[in-house]
């Protein structure tokens, strides 16, 4: 039911950010407050039975429910954030996008050694922002304790990419 709800909610928008790409915009569910808890709800049950100390969210969207799956689970969140944003002293990690690189970056003392990280983003694609955000928490000694989405799409093989650091991904709604 509420899979049904999430995607009769999301917003296909052709050709954005380049031609030839249908974007999944998650902004409609955000009008709908009601939706809205119930998505952080069904996320915080389906992570419920791993161990985590705390919440990583990438820029932007991720931040969206991020901070709501941490106050669901009473556990921080820590913000994953495109270079040059954080005011703090932050480590990188740049990775390959089908049109060029980028950068994320978290502060250095984002995480404690050990800690296990629940990464959550709005959607799973090739994975490629994901496995540069999994590499920043490993940097700093923590551990991936799993991954949360909204949206996966299935057909770019995103999951898979990302089972070399855990096996737990969860995902609300899939587009095969």
């Amino acid at each position: 039911m509420l899979e049904k709800k999430v995607k009769d909610t999301i917003r296909d928008v052709a050709d954005f950010p380049k031609p030839g790409i249908i974007f999944k915009d998650i902004t409609p569910i955000l009008k709908d407050p009601v939706l809205c808890k119930e998505i952080t709800q069904a996320l915080a049950d389906q992570v419920a039975s791993l161990d985590i100390d705390v919440i990583a969210g990438i820029e932007s969207r991720g931040f969206l429910f991020g901070m709501s799956l941490a106050q669901a689970l009473n556990v921080p969140f820590v913000p994953i954030r495109k270079a040059g944003k954080l005011p703090y002293r932050t480590i990188q990690q740049s990775y390959a996008l089908e049109y060029g690189t980028a950068t994320l970056e978290v502060h250095e003392d984002a995480f404690i050694n050990g800690q296990k990280v629940l990464i959550h983003d709005d959607l799973l694609a090739t994975g490629g922002t994901v496995v540069a955000a999994s590499q920043l928490i490993e940097k700093l000694g923590a551990n991936v304790a799993g991954y949360s989405f909204i949206i996966n799409l299935d057909f770019l093989n995103g999951k898979q990419r990302l089972q070399t650091f855990n096996p737990n991904v969860f995902s609300l709604v899939s587009y095969l």
